[in-house]
C-alpha cells in the first residue's frame, strides 16, 4: 500500500495497436482520487499522447524510485480489476501476451464518466426446474432446437443477477425485449455499458458479453453453446463458452451452458452435471427427418435432384430450402465415355468446370478446354454440382424460380424455392422443408468436428422450419443412412452422437482430452519446434498438441516469434 507522500505507480497498456509492453507511470497527486483500475487514461509515449487502461496500482515490481512520466489525464471507468485478471488469464490460455485486444472487448464503446453499482434486490427463489446437482456449480442443459429458452432463463434470473451470452448479436437483442416485457430489467452489450456496471437483472450480449460489467453475478448462462460464432476469429482465438465457466468459477457461481447439440467440449467440462427433458418433450422439439437413402442408386446415376426432393419442390404452396455447401457448378468430373476423374495435368489436384465452360485448377490456377485427357471426348458427368449448376437443375424439376444464395449475397430476391451454401440457412427464416442435397460433404469433412458441425447444420434446419406439430421437415440425401448424426436426428437424440464424439475423441488424443493448436506462416514449422510441444506438420499449418490448455497456452506465449514472421496462432481452432 502507498504511503502519504510517496508516489503512485499506475501500470498502463497502451491503446496502440501492435504495442504489446505494459509502461509504468507517476499517478499525479490531482488524480489520485480519481483513478481506479481499469480506468482509461491518456499518456505520453514516444512524443505523443495515447490512450490506455490501468491494469495495475502499485505493483509489487514497480521501481518508485525512477523517474517516471506522469499521468496526462483521466478519461473514463473502465472494466474492473475481476475482469482484468480474467482478461490476462484469457490471454495466456489462448497462447498470447496480447493483453489489449481483450481490453478493447471489455471496455464501454464511449467514454463513461460515473458508475454508481446498485446492490441487486432480494427475490425468491422461483420453481427449480433443474437438478439439483446443477444448482451450485451449473452444467450442461441440453434443449430441443424449437424449444423457448427463455423460462429457463427467467428461472435463473429468480436467483439475481444473470449474465446471458448468445451467439447472436440480433437475437440477443431480441431476447433482452422479452426479458424486458416479462419484468426484468436489461442491459444489451455493448451499448449499454454503463447500465450494466450499475446494476440490472440480466445482462445481454453476443460473445463479447461475456467480458462486461455484472456487480453481485448470480449466474452466467450461456445459450447455443454449440455456435462457432461463440468464438473469436482473431487472436487470441478465445470461446465466450470457455470464458464464461472459467469467470463463473473464479466467482463462485453457477454457470449453465444451454444447446440442443452440446458440444464434446461442454460435455466433457459438465461430468454428471446435465439435464435433458422428457423423451417426449424432446422428439416433439425436433421436426420430421426424411432420410433419402442412396446406397441403392447407380454409382453413375447419382443426381442430386432426388425423386423425393421433386415431391417438395412440385408443390407450389412449399416454400423449400436446398443446402449445398458447394459453390460453382461443379466440383468433381468424370468423363462420360471413359469414366476417369478429370484432373491438372500440372498438379492432379481435380479440376472443376469455370461459368465460361473450361476446367480449372483451384490448387495452382491451370485452365485447360473441357476435354478428356484421356479419351479426347468432351461430354463430363457431373459427380459433385456447385450451387450455380444445382440452381439450374433444381429450376427445371422445381418448374418455378429458385434463388440461389451464397455468402457473398447481398440481397435476397422474393421466392419460395432457395438453393445455397449454409448461408442460406442464415439468410432465410422460415420453410416448410429444407432439404440437404449432400450431406455426406459435411459428414466425411477432413475436420475432427464434422460431425458436430453437421449435426449443427441439422439444428439450424430444424429451427428454420419449425417442431413435427407444425408439420416441419428436413430432408437428408445421404450414402450413409447409419452415421451417428443421422441417426441421432432421426431418432431426436443427441446423445447419441455426443457418446460416440466423446469415445472417439479420447481415443484419438484430440480436444477436450487434448489441447491443440494450429499454426500457419512461412516460419510455422521453426515456431512450433522452438515451444518444446509435440508438432504434427500439415499441408495448410503446423498443429500443436499438449496434455492441458494452459500449459499449451503458456509455451505459444512465451516462444517468441521469429522476426518478420507473420504467423497466426489460433487455440482451439474450429476447422481442422
Amino acid at each position: 500500500m502507498t504511503s502519504a507522500g510517496s508516489p503512485l505507480v499506475a501500470r498502463i497498456v497502451p491503446d496502440v495497436t501492435g504495442l504489446d509492453k505494459e509502461f509504468d507511470y507517476s499517478v499525479p497527486e490531482s488524480l489520485r482520487a480519481t483513478v481506479a483500475l481499469g480506468d482509461r487514461v491518456r499518456v505520453p509515449l514516444h512524443g505523443r499522447r495515447v490512450g490506455g487502461w490501468i491494469v495495475a496500482l502499485d505493483p509489487p515490481d514497480a521501481e518508485p524510485d525512477r523517474s517516471l512520466l506522469p499521468l496526462v489525464k483521466w478519461s473514463s471507468r473502465g472494466p474492473g480489476g475481476d475482469v482484468i485478471e480474467l482478461c490476462r488469464w484469457v490471454a495466456t490460455r489462448w497462447g498470447t501476451d496480447r493483453l489489449r485486444p481483450l481490453l478493447v472487448t471489455a471496455s464501454a464503446p464511449t467514454m463513461v464518466s460515473r458508475v454508481d453499482p446498485r446492490p441487486a434486490d432480494a427475490r425468491a427463489v422461483g420453481p427449480v426446474p433443474l437438478p439439483a446437482a446443477l444448482e451450485s456449480r451449473g452444467g450442461v442443459v441440453r434443449l430441443p432446437p424449437t424449444a423457448d429458452p427463455l423460462p429457463l432463463v427467467l428461472d435463473i434470473a429468480t436467483r439475481g443477477r444473470v449474465l446471458l451470452i448468445h451467439p447472436s448479436v440480433d437475437a440477443a437483442r431480441a431476447v433482452s425485449k422479452r426479458l424486458g416485457r416479462a419484468g426484468r430489467t436489461t442491459a444489451l452489450m455493448p451499448d449499454e455499458w454503463t447500465r450494466a456496471a450499475n446494476g440490472v437483472d440480466v445482462v445481454v450480449g453476443g460473445r463479447a458479453a461475456v467480458l462486461a460489467p455484472c456487480p453481485d453475478l448470480a449466474a452466467i448462462v450461456v445459450l447455443d453453446e454449440h455456435d462457432e460464432s461463440l468464438q473469436e476469429e482473431r487472436t487470441p482465438t478465445w470461446h465466450a463458452r470457455d470464458v464464461a465457466i472459467e469467470r463463473a468459477r473464479r466467482a463462485g457461481v453457477p454457470c449453465y451452458l444451454v444447446s440442443p447439440a452440446p458440444s464434446a467440449m461442454a460435455l466433457h467440462w459438465a461430468g454428471e452435471s446435465f439435464a435433458r427433458p422428457s423423451i417426449a418433450d424432446e422428439r416433439a422439439g425436433w421436426p420430421l427427418l426424411e432420410l433419402v437413402d442412396r446406397t441403392r442408386e447407380e454409382p453413375w446415376e447419382r443426381a442430386l435432384v432426388t425423386s423425393e426432393l421433386i415431391r417438395h419442390l412440385r408443390n407450389p404452396e412449399a416454400t423449400v430450402v436446398c443446402v449445398l455447401n458447394t459453390t460453382g457448378r461443379a466440383r468433381l468430373l468424370a468423363c462420360r465415355s471413359c469414366r476417369s476423374i478429370q484432373r491438372c495435368e500440372v498438379c492432379e489436384a481435380a479440376v472443376h468446370l469455370t461459368d465460361v465452360g473450361q476446367f480449372e485448377c483451384r490448387r495452382c490456377g491451370t485452365v485447360r478446354p473441357q476435354v478428356c485427357q484421356v479419351c479426347g471426348s468432351g461430354a463430363m458427368a457431373n459427380l459433385k454440382l456447385g450451387v450455380t449448376r444445382a440452381r439450374e437443375e433444381l429450376e427445371a424439376a422445381a418448374g418455378r424460380p429458385v434463388v440461389a444464395v451464397t455468402g457473398d449475397t447481398e440481397t435476397i430476391p422474393d421466392g419460395n424455392v432457395f438453393v445455397g451454401t449454409e448461408a442460406v440457412l442464415h439468410r432465410v427464416r422460415r420453410a416448410d422443408v429444407v432439404a440437404f442435397l449432400d450431406f455426406d460433404s459435411e459428414l466425411m469433412a477432413p475436420r475432427y468436428r464434422a460431425a458436430e458441425q453437421a449435426f449443427t447444420l441439422l439444428v439450424r434446419a430444424a429451427r428454420i422450419v419449425g417442431s413435427r406439430a407444425r408439420g416441419g421437415r428436413v430432408l437428408v440425401q445421404t450414402f450413409l443412412p447409419q452415421h451417428e448424426v443421422v441417426q441421432a436426428a432421426l431418432l431426436a437424440d443427441p446423445g447419441r452422437l455426443a457418446a460416440s464424439e466423446l469415445a472417439g475423441r479420447e481415443l484419438l488424443g484430440l480436444p477436450p482430452f487434448r489441447a491443440l493448436a494450429s499454426i500457419e506462416g512461412g516460419d510455422a514449422m521453426a515456431f512450433a519446434a522452438s515451444t518444446g510441444l509435440e508438432a504434427t506438420a500439415q499441408p495448410d499449418a503446423v498443429l500443436v498438441r499438449a496434455p492441458e490448455w494452459m500449459q499449451l497456452g503458456q509455451a505459444l506465449a512465451d516462444t517468441p516469434r521469429p522476426k518478420g514472421s507473420r504467423l497466426r496462432v489460433a487455440v482451439d481452432p474450429p476447422r481442422v
